[in-house]
């Protein structure tokens, strides 16, 4: 009789004709999970009714090129009631499935490389790994953000169910926490690549290695516990749902059963590498393996398979061989070996491995809890009683093989270096990179090494291996009793000259607007949160306070110390101060001049500690209809000049008055057609770039940010560019993470909420970053007034 913690086999599941490389519960039928396979399908497997063991094939999915290596449900939707299957494959491509047809309902295209991870998130939201190192965020057919930092591919990826917190792992042995397409925190301390992740709460998730371990982390960065059990690679995890216990598998060949934080129970199975495992909703275990089977284990004994079955199972476990190269079993001398009678003797922990003699084979033995005895689970080949092979050495190391590859015919061999310790499948991956042929070869030379290596135990190579994926005139901010105005701050000091301090020209004025600063809103008795004045706003926010007098008597003064090929004749200052009053006063007579546009565009290129001044009178000047035509547009690289040079003022070891005017630049571009035409098609530059400036400590970039992505989000209002909204939301719930300054926190509001205004896909990847957690805490803002009602308008729209 089993005990009630024991696991037993309770199905073996044929069907697939090659490694069963995925699996996933499913949401519909009851009790059904899905399977993918190298054979290139996946299989939704139905159990039978009553009083009938076992599971049935209910729909079989093809559509990839290449084998499929991963697999995740999405979530049931009022579009798909029944959710949908999502697969990923070594074609690149990412198959979307419904259970009513086997081809695709769509396939997602844009990584360049095998797609060996899936996870999906709430409103439909799905997020894949590749090994092209990358990770990409996908809703509703469209790659919304791509996760750019891992320098070795991406094995394994989750969403975590709250927070809109992202986790990826990768075979640089890194773990990343992303937030809004932002990476947020990188932990370290797997010795070798990250191969799978499993979600315990909102606040906790377990890793597991090449390095033999599993490791429980708080998303804080903490690594909490380490368990230690397998002896070669894991491959992957699966948690219950209590949150505490969990499974593993590898490529010891086992599956390993972990409770109380200890490893009660170890399942060995006839096949080299235990490639899956996922938890059904009756709590049994699915695994998936190299021999094409899947098989269910379930510690409720109605649900056992029956004696004879479970008789056969442990035969087929018997006569398997196993090559202590794998490092499960060490070295083995037979001489010093004990006879059967040894096994007379218990054991004394589950999953405890004993070798005998046994004439001249040597046999391997696991002690079984459960049943109080030694199970035999396989011949042991290759110990040191055997006959080595020799080695051959190829560009100064030594192999097993080294085969000869002739991929076309009368063209050059090709060198294949091979140790029966490596996987198959990433030696030829390597192969196929090195040589820059097509991955479609992949199952082709895979198969080749499999073949001409018969007699050894393919693993994977020990834990220690590495992996083949494997000054004066500086701008001081704004004192915090500054208000005067969303512009003002002084650069230099006490009577200096200060940007934004004069009266401003051409500014939009009075309580209706919110965007005025200094007061607009100071009173909410008059108005109602429900009345929404706030959003969308798609007419661009400007910078348009100026005092022309002070700009050019500090360029006047900085020209005075400039170094020789700097300095700038009285002739030009005297042509730049024109076109400053020309563009500064809407009633001046004189228009700007090329030649004056010429002179801006030159001395804003001068040394960037004096060049701010310059700066300003190029942030002014832009709004101008000529000169946004001449700098934005004009000749066609004129423009992406312009956003090259502000981009290089804005790096993150730039001069904070230099990224400041920049920003107040890049946002006056939005006043013309030409401007806004050329920011549309730099966006991801130009938003990337601005993003890198979060973290630093200055409110006046801060709001310039924000008025940078306010800009963005209102000229994209009612267009259908998903990946452009999404880049806008990512950057404002990134900006919230660091923005202190309440008007910066304002006008990242009114983006967030002219992105999502009446476009129900931006709401859901809205929510889905866990942006209406992110700004709940500012509903209760009153001082200024327009922050909470404005937090509380854009949380109705997200409702």
């Amino acid at each position: 009789m089993a005990s009630p913690n024991s696991y037993k086999l309770s199905c073996s599941i044929p069907g697939h004709e090659m490694d069963v490389r995925g699996l996933s519960a499913a949401f519909f039928p009851d009790g059904a999970f899905v399977s993918v396979s190298r054979d290139r399908t996946g299989r939704v497997w139905v159990p039978n009714s009553s009083p009938d063991r076992g599971f049935t094939e209910m729909h079989c999915m093809t559509g990839h090129q290449n084998f499929v290596s991963c697999v995740c449900i999405i979530a049931p939707s009022d579009t798909y009631p029944r959710g949908l299957i999502a697969t990923g494959g070594n074609d690149h491509n990412i198959c979307v499935f419904t259970l009513d047809q086997p081809q695709p309902l769509f396939t997602l295209k844009g990584h360049k490389n095998t797609v060996c991870t899936l996870s999906s998130g709430k409103f439909g939201t799905l997020l894949s790994g590749s090994w092209d190192t990358t990770a990409k965020v996908w809703l509703n057919e469209k790659c919304m953000m791509t996760l750019q930092g891992h320098t070795a591919a991406v094995w394994a990826v989750v969403i975590l169910p709250e927070q809109g917190l992202m986790l990826s792992g990768s075979a640089d042995k890194t773990i990343k926490l992303w937030k809004a397409g932002h990476c947020e925190k990188t932990f370290t301390g797997h010795e070798d690549c990250v191969r799978g992740l499993a979600v315990v709460s909102d606040l906790e998730f377990f890793s597991c290695s090449n390095d033999t371990s599993i490791r429980r982390w708080l998303v804080t960065g903490e690594c909490v516990q380490v368990y230690y059990s397998h002896t070669n690679y894991i491959y992957s995890l699966a948690v219950f749902p209590n949150g505490q216990d969990f499974v593993s598998t590898g490529e010891d060949r086992t599956l390993r059963i972990w409770k109380q934080g200890e490893c009660q129970q170890t399942i060995r199975l006839p096949a080299q590498s235990v490639w899956c495992c996922c938890i059904l909703p009756n709590g049994d275990i699915a695994v998936g393996a190299s021999d094409g089977l899947i098989r269910v284990f379930t510690e409720v004994e109605d649900r056992m398979a029956s004696p004879q079955d479970l008789q056969a199972f442990e035969d087929e476990l018997s006569k398997t061989t196993i090559d202590p190269k794998t490092g499960d079993l060490g070295d083995i001398k037979m001489e010093d070996l004990p006879g059967r009678d040894h096994l007379d003797e218990p054991g004394n922990r589950e999953g405890q491995t004993r070798l005998i003699k046994e004439g001249q084979k040597v046999e391997a033995y696991q002690w079984s809890v459960a049943d109080s005895r030694w199970m035999k689970i396989g011949d042991v080949v290759g110990g040191s009683n055997q006959q080595t092979s020799k080695k051959v050495n190829y560009e100064g190391k030594e192999y097993d093989f080294v085969f000869t590859i002739d991929i076309n015919e009368g063209g050059p061999s090709m060198k294949l270096p091979y140790n029966v310790t490596d996987d198959p499948w990433l030696t030829a991956h390597n192969f196929l990179q090195k040589n820059e042929l097509s991955p479609m070869f992949l199952d082709q030379v895979a198969n080749f090494i499999i073949e001409n290596t018969k007699g050894h135990t393919l693993g994977a190579a020990p834990p220690s291996a590495a992996d083949p994926f494997t000054g004066s005139g500086r701008y001081i901010p704004v004192a915090a009793d500054n208000r005067a105005g969303f512009g003002a701050d002084p650069f230099t000091g006490t009577g200096r000259y200060i940007p934004g301090s004069g009266t401003p020209t051409g500014a939009p004025v009075g309580a209706a607007d919110p965007f005025t600063g200094g007061g607009a809103y100071s009173s909410a008795a008059s108005r109602q949160t429900s009345t929404n004045i706030y959003f969308p706003k798609t007419d661009g926010v400007t910078f348009e306070q100026a005092n022309a007098t002070q700009i050019m008597a500090k360029l006047r003064e900085l020209n005075g110390g400039a170094p020789g090929e700097y300095r700038l004749s009285e002739g030009v200052l005297g042509s730049l101060e024109k076109l400053l009053v020309s563009v500064c006063d809407p009633c001046a007579s004189e228009q700007p001049t090329t030649e004056q546009i010429s002179l801006l565009w030159k001395t804003s290129h001068w040394p960037e500690d004096i060049v701010f001044p310059v700066l300003d009178i190029l942030r002014l000047a832009v709004r101008h209809p000529q000169v946004n035509e001449s700098l934005c547009g004009g000749d066609a690289d004129n423009g992406v000049a312009l956003c090259n040079h502000l981009l290089s003022l804005m790096k993150p070891q730039a001069r904070p008055a230099n990224q400041m005017l920049a920003l107040r630049t890049l946002c006056n571009c939005f006043s013309g057609w030409r401007g806004r035409a050329l920011l549309l098609a730099q966006r991801e530059a130009v938003l990337s770039h601005a993003a890198d400036l979060c973290s630093v400590c200055n409110k006046n970039i801060h709001i310039a940010l924000a008025t940078l992505v306010l800009n963005y989000a209102g000229s994209l209002h009612g267009q259908p560019d998903l990946e452009a909204k999404a880049q806008c939301l990512s950057v404002a719930s990134a900006a919230l993470e660091s923005v202190q300054d309440k008007e910066a926190v304002f006008r990242l509001l009114v983006a967030l909420g002219t992105t999502v205004a009446s476009d129900q896909t931006a709401q859901d990847l809205a929510k889905s970053l866990g942006v209406t957690s992110q700004i709940a805490k500012y509903t209760s803002v009153t001082d200024p007034a327009k922050v909470g009602e404005c937090c509380q308008l854009v949380l109705k729209e997200l409702q």
